[in-house]
Protein backbone atom coordinates (compact mmCIF):
# COMPACT_ATOMS: atom_id res chain seq x y z
CA UNK A 1 0.00 0.00 0.00
CA UNK A 2 2.99 2.59 0.82
CA UNK A 3 4.64 1.98 -2.58
CA UNK A 4 1.46 2.60 -4.58
CA UNK A 5 1.09 5.46 -2.51
CA UNK A 6 4.20 7.00 -3.37
CA UNK A 7 3.82 5.98 -6.74
CA UNK A 8 0.93 7.88 -7.03
CA UNK A 9 2.43 11.05 -5.40
CA UNK A 10 5.49 10.50 -7.92
CA UNK A 11 2.91 10.68 -10.55
CA UNK A 12 0.76 13.38 -9.15
CA UNK A 13 3.85 15.58 -8.90
CA UNK A 14 4.60 14.38 -12.69
CA UNK A 15 1.37 16.04 -13.79
CA UNK A 16 1.96 18.81 -11.91
CA UNK A 17 5.06 19.79 -13.46
CA UNK A 18 3.66 18.85 -16.76
CA UNK A 19 0.91 21.43 -16.21
CA UNK A 20 3.68 24.04 -14.57
CA UNK A 21 5.54 23.99 -17.81
CA UNK A 22 2.11 23.90 -20.37
CA UNK A 23 2.90 20.49 -21.41
CA UNK A 24 -0.47 19.01 -20.77
CA UNK A 25 -1.83 20.50 -23.18
CA UNK A 26 -2.72 18.85 -27.01
CA UNK A 27 0.51 18.87 -28.84
CA UNK A 28 1.74 21.31 -31.04
CA UNK A 29 4.36 21.95 -33.43
CA UNK A 30 7.60 20.51 -32.92
CA UNK A 31 9.62 22.68 -30.52
CA UNK A 32 6.74 22.11 -28.36
CA UNK A 33 7.64 18.09 -28.33
CA UNK A 34 10.59 18.11 -28.05
CA UNK A 35 10.04 20.56 -25.31
CA UNK A 36 7.80 17.88 -24.16
CA UNK A 37 10.70 15.27 -24.41
CA UNK A 38 13.21 17.43 -22.69
CA UNK A 39 11.36 17.47 -19.41
CA UNK A 40 10.15 14.38 -19.58
CA UNK A 41 14.00 13.38 -19.89
CA UNK A 42 14.63 15.47 -16.83
CA UNK A 43 11.48 14.06 -14.85
CA UNK A 44 12.42 10.58 -15.09
CA UNK A 45 15.77 11.94 -13.99
CA UNK A 46 14.53 13.34 -10.71
CA UNK A 47 12.75 9.51 -9.98
CA UNK A 48 15.74 7.82 -10.26
CA UNK A 49 17.67 6.02 -7.16
CA UNK A 50 21.02 7.66 -6.19
CA UNK A 51 23.62 4.54 -7.94
CA UNK A 52 27.29 5.20 -5.93
CA UNK A 53 30.49 3.82 -7.37
CA UNK A 54 34.16 3.83 -7.08
CA UNK A 55 36.12 3.98 -10.30
CA UNK A 56 39.63 5.28 -11.79
CA UNK A 57 39.16 7.43 -14.83
CA UNK A 58 42.47 7.88 -17.21
CA UNK A 59 41.82 11.91 -17.75
CA UNK A 60 43.27 13.86 -20.88
CA UNK A 61 45.20 17.03 -20.27
CA UNK A 62 42.45 19.40 -21.97
CA UNK A 63 42.75 23.10 -21.98
CA UNK A 64 39.60 24.57 -20.65
CA UNK A 65 38.91 28.71 -19.31
CA UNK A 66 37.58 30.19 -16.23
CA UNK A 67 34.91 32.67 -15.47
CA UNK A 68 37.59 35.34 -15.65
CA UNK A 69 38.61 34.19 -19.27
CA UNK A 70 41.72 32.99 -17.24
CA UNK A 71 43.43 29.68 -19.25
CA UNK A 72 44.03 26.62 -17.01
CA UNK A 73 43.31 22.51 -17.84
CA UNK A 74 41.42 19.85 -16.55
CA UNK A 75 44.72 18.58 -14.63
CA UNK A 76 45.32 22.03 -13.09
CA UNK A 77 41.89 22.29 -11.88
CA UNK A 78 41.59 18.24 -10.51
CA UNK A 79 45.34 17.68 -9.27
CA UNK A 80 45.61 20.65 -6.60
CA UNK A 81 46.37 18.28 -3.91
CA UNK A 82 43.07 18.95 -2.78
CA UNK A 83 39.99 17.05 -2.24
CA UNK A 84 37.75 17.43 -5.52
CA UNK A 85 34.37 17.55 -6.26
CA UNK A 86 32.69 18.04 -9.77
CA UNK A 87 29.73 18.21 -11.38
CA UNK A 88 28.65 18.99 -15.33
CA UNK A 89 25.94 21.93 -15.80
CA UNK A 90 24.59 24.42 -18.14
CA UNK A 91 23.29 27.77 -17.26
CA UNK A 92 20.32 27.67 -19.13
CA UNK A 93 18.89 24.07 -17.68
CA UNK A 94 15.99 24.71 -16.04
CA UNK A 95 15.57 21.40 -14.32
CA UNK A 96 18.34 19.45 -13.34
CA UNK A 97 21.43 21.86 -12.99
CA UNK A 98 19.52 24.52 -10.46
CA UNK A 99 19.18 21.50 -7.93
CA UNK A 100 23.04 20.51 -8.46
CA UNK A 101 24.25 24.37 -8.02
CA UNK A 102 22.03 24.76 -4.87
CA UNK A 103 23.10 21.62 -3.80
CA UNK A 104 26.91 22.38 -4.30
CA UNK A 105 25.84 26.08 -2.61
CA UNK A 106 24.62 24.23 0.48
CA UNK A 107 28.00 21.98 0.87
CA UNK A 108 29.76 25.22 1.05
CA UNK A 109 27.57 26.75 3.78
CA UNK A 110 27.59 23.57 5.70
CA UNK A 111 31.23 22.84 5.59
CA UNK A 112 31.62 26.60 6.45
CA UNK A 113 36.00 27.38 6.90
CA UNK A 114 36.19 23.80 6.23
CA UNK A 115 35.78 24.45 2.59
CA UNK A 116 38.77 26.19 2.20
CA UNK A 117 39.89 22.61 1.97
CA UNK A 118 38.19 21.96 -0.72
CA UNK A 119 37.47 22.38 -4.25
CA UNK A 120 34.17 22.28 -6.06
CA UNK A 121 34.13 22.56 -10.13
CA UNK A 122 31.67 22.84 -12.18
CA UNK A 123 32.24 22.41 -15.97
CA UNK A 124 29.53 23.70 -18.80
CA UNK A 125 28.05 21.51 -20.86
CA UNK A 126 26.56 24.33 -23.02
CA UNK A 127 30.42 25.86 -24.52
CA UNK A 128 28.64 27.93 -27.26
CA UNK A 129 26.21 29.84 -24.82
CA UNK A 130 28.02 29.78 -21.60
CA UNK A 131 30.57 32.22 -22.06
CA UNK A 132 32.92 33.32 -18.86
CA UNK A 133 30.23 35.98 -18.47
CA UNK A 134 27.21 33.83 -18.39
CA UNK A 135 29.48 31.45 -16.12
CA UNK A 136 30.50 34.30 -13.28
CA UNK A 137 26.67 35.47 -13.20
CA UNK A 138 25.66 32.21 -12.55
CA UNK A 139 28.49 31.41 -10.39
CA UNK A 140 27.07 35.06 -8.28
CA UNK A 141 23.47 33.39 -8.47
CA UNK A 142 24.25 30.03 -6.63
CA UNK A 143 26.94 32.29 -3.91
CA UNK A 144 29.79 30.78 -4.73
CA UNK A 145 32.95 31.11 -2.88
CA UNK A 146 36.59 31.16 -4.23
CA UNK A 147 36.56 27.55 -3.96
CA UNK A 148 34.17 26.69 -6.53
CA UNK A 149 35.71 27.01 -9.49
CA UNK A 150 33.08 27.61 -13.20
CA UNK A 151 34.79 26.20 -17.05
CA UNK A 152 34.01 26.23 -20.03
CA UNK A 153 35.72 25.38 -23.48
CA UNK A 154 35.47 24.17 -27.25
CA UNK A 155 32.63 22.40 -27.58
CA UNK A 156 35.18 19.32 -28.55
CA UNK A 157 37.17 19.52 -25.74
CA UNK A 158 34.16 19.66 -23.36
CA UNK A 159 32.52 16.47 -25.16
CA UNK A 160 36.36 14.50 -24.73
CA UNK A 161 35.93 16.03 -20.66
CA UNK A 162 32.73 13.84 -20.75
CA UNK A 163 33.54 11.11 -21.89
CA UNK A 164 36.92 10.48 -20.25
CA UNK A 165 34.24 10.50 -16.77
CA UNK A 166 31.75 8.32 -18.83
CA UNK A 167 28.94 11.12 -18.32
CA UNK A 168 28.51 11.89 -22.16
CA UNK A 169 24.94 11.56 -23.13
CA UNK A 170 24.73 12.54 -26.57
CA UNK A 171 23.95 16.52 -25.80
CA UNK A 172 22.43 18.69 -23.42
CA UNK A 173 19.06 17.51 -23.50
CA UNK A 174 19.93 14.34 -22.30
CA UNK A 175 21.80 15.71 -19.63
CA UNK A 176 21.40 13.35 -16.25
CA UNK A 177 22.86 14.36 -12.59
CA UNK A 178 26.14 13.07 -11.85
CA UNK A 179 28.74 14.48 -9.14
CA UNK A 180 32.09 13.01 -8.92
CA UNK A 181 34.55 13.21 -5.80
CA UNK A 182 37.72 12.70 -5.44
CA UNK A 183 40.02 12.37 -2.28
CA UNK A 184 43.34 13.47 -3.91
CA UNK A 185 45.32 13.31 -7.29
CA UNK A 186 45.83 9.48 -8.07
CA UNK A 187 42.86 8.18 -5.78
CA UNK A 188 40.22 6.65 -7.49
CA UNK A 189 36.89 8.71 -7.62
CA UNK A 190 33.67 8.50 -5.90
CA UNK A 191 30.73 8.56 -8.64
CA UNK A 192 27.62 9.60 -7.70
CA UNK A 193 24.89 9.11 -10.41
CA UNK A 194 21.25 10.13 -9.64
CA UNK A 195 20.67 13.31 -7.10
CA UNK A 196 23.21 13.32 -3.99
CA UNK A 197 21.84 15.45 -1.17
CA UNK A 198 24.31 18.13 0.34
CA UNK A 199 24.10 16.14 3.38
CA UNK A 200 25.73 12.85 1.44
CA UNK A 201 28.03 15.23 -0.36
CA UNK A 202 29.34 16.86 2.70
CA UNK A 203 29.62 12.88 4.62
CA UNK A 204 31.17 11.85 1.51
CA UNK A 205 34.11 14.59 1.35
CA UNK A 206 34.76 13.85 5.29
CA UNK A 207 34.91 10.27 4.53
CA UNK A 208 37.29 10.69 1.61
CA UNK A 209 39.37 13.46 3.65
CA UNK A 210 39.44 11.39 6.40
CA UNK A 211 41.89 8.54 5.01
Amino acid sequence: MKTGMNRNHRNAGAAACLLLFGLASPAGDASQAAMHDHHAHHMHAMQQERVRTVKAYDLPDIPLVGMDRGKTSLRAELDSGQPVMLNFIFTSCTAICPVMSATFSQVQKALGTEREKLRLVSISIDPEYDTPERLKAYAAKFGAGPEWRFLTGTPADVVAIERAFDAYRGGKMNHMPLTLLRAAPGAPWVRLDGFASAEDLVREYRALAAK
